[in-house]
């Protein structure tokens, strides 16, 4: 009994650091001074635990060029979590996922702004999305899917 309970306790020790690692990840975050959503989307991720610091940007296209984020995959702001690149409204449990398994990618994005994504809300109405990831090459796949109809 004595050593079910060491585990157990071992278990909510480890939970919990590894959690606070995780919400204790500051997120930077350029965006377009002009970009309501933008406030948005970093209000989403404060909720989802992230500290969040931004910096209003007149030049994204070349942070996002340096960055390694080709026109086809941005969005309206840009964000830099532990050396991953997050471009546009990527969903903070994404973010998570994507600390939590620390894959060998440059980072996340939802390229262009659809309705329904993080930052993006307009009520009932939601598009499908998807959120890219972005290899060191440059090549893509699908991270994962939303608002499947």
């Amino acid at each position: 009994m004595q050593k079910i309970y060491y585990l157990l306790i071992c278990f909510v020790v480890s939970f919990f650091i590894f959690s606070s690692y995780i919400l204790a990840s500051e997120v930077f975050v350029y965006k377009n001074p002009n970009c309501g959503c933008c406030d948005k989307w970093v209000k989403h991720l404060e909720e989802h635990g992230f500290t969040v610091k931004s910096q209003n940007a007149s030049n994204l296209s070349s942070i996002k060029e340096k960055l390694g984020i080709s026109k086809e995959l941005s969005s309206c702001h840009t964000a830099v979590v532990e050396g991953y690149v997050i471009e546009g409204h990527v969903p903070a449990e994404d973010v998570k996922r994507l600390l939590t398994e620390r894959s060998e990618i440059r980072g996340l994005s939802v390229p262009e702004m659809p309705i329904g994504s993080p930052g993006m809300e307009q009520g009932n109405k939601k598009e499908k999305y998807d959120v890219i990831a972005v290899s060191r090459d440059g090549s893509t796949f699908v991270y994962s899917s939303y608002n499947d109809k």
